[in-house]
């Protein structure tokens, strides 16, 4: 049976995938510290470790103990306007904790690493859509740290043979979404806000557009990933 490992997977996007490999007979293992995620979200019977990400022996322990198959990493803490005020925590979650996974990965011979990266990783191009060959020009700690993971997975591939896929999800809706953290995920700041009463915080003159994801539409392509199109990146 192929063995998944999910790292934020009580969070939007493991908590969804989880469930979908679940269903079609894959060995699903969790690892999530539920800074984000809750409990409740975890599908029945899916072990979760609440490991450190960013210490190596405990991660690479746990590699050694599992054998994992393949490796989707979902977690980071994604407050993109926060991260120039939290540096050491924005870099020692989205960038060590991820470079520890793809050590891991590579000691113990993962057939692929599928890893979400952010629209984060553009900047300021205010050219939506955004396609993947477009320069990256990242303007704050968060998408510093998505770009430089990618960069470092390119590396690994060229250098240990670890094939990896790169997706890069846009404003992803869904159930399980967390509606309770102020710096993150403006649905579910809306969301908190009405169920309170309170009025919507819109900037600017709220003519603008954003476009949001179905969470609903990311388990195929997730999963098509997992065989196919080694070294691509994929703007979702």
């Amino acid at each position: 049976m192929t063995k998944v490992l999910i790292t934020g997977i009580a969070g939007l996007l493991g908590s969804h995938f989880s469930r979908y490999l679940l269903a079609k007979g894959y060995d699903v293992v969790g690892i999530d510290d539920f800074s984000g995620g809750f409990k409740e979200n975890l599908a029945d019977g899916v072990y979760c470790s609440t490991l450190n990400l960013a210490d190596l022996d405990a991660v690479d322990k746990f590699f050694k103990e599992q054998k994992f198959d393949y490796v989707y990493h979902f977690a980071a803490y994604a407050a993109e306007g926060l991260s120039p005020f939290i540096r050491k925590f924005n870099y020692t979650n989205n960038l060590i904790s991820s470079a520890n996974l793809i050590t891991s990965a590579i000691n113990y011979d993962v057939k692929k690493f599928i890893f979400t990266s952010s629209m984060a990783v553009y900047g300021a191009q205010n050219v939506p859509p955004f396609t993947e060959d477009m320069q990256q020009c990242p303007l704050d700690p968060y998408g510093v740290a998505k770009y430089a993971v990618e960069m470092d997975l390119k590396l690994a591939k060229e250098q240990f043979g670890l094939d990896y896929t790169i997706i890069r999800p846009h404003n992803v809706v869904g159930v399980y979404q967390n509606i309770w953290d102020r710096y993150r995920n403006v649905i579910g700041i809306w969301i908190r806000k009405s169920m309170r009463g309170e009025p919507l915080t819109i900037f600017g003159d709220g003519l603008q557009k954003r476009a949001f994801s179905d969470m609903a539409f990311y388990n195929e392509p997730f999963e098509k990933v997992m065989t196919q199109y080694g070294g691509e990146i994929f703007n979702i």
